[in-house]
């Protein structure tokens, strides 16, 4: 994400679990809601944008199951 749209970001929720943080952020703009995810033992980080369908809170719990789901990648290329 852009550094303009970053500061336009709320966070709304966040946990930590075994490094891995995961937080649930709102785009005022627009209202479009994303779960990004990083996990700081191994560098990998990826963001979802939660679709009109989506359980947020859902993809915020389980954000890989939704990652694979979508195809998004969640591993850092080298």
């Amino acid at each position: 994400m852009a550094t303009q749209t970053m500061t336009s970001m709320r966070e709304l929720d966040s946990r930590t679990s075994d490094g891995i943080n995961v937080r649930l952020l709102w785009h005022e703009p627009d209202g479009r809601l994303f779960v990004s995810v990083a996990d700081s033992k191994t560098g990998d980080a990826f963001d979802l944008e939660i679709r009109d369908r989506d359980r947020t809170r859902e993809v915020f719990q389980h954000p890989f199951a939704y990652a694979a789901w979508y195809g998004v990648a969640t591993r850092k290329t080298a």
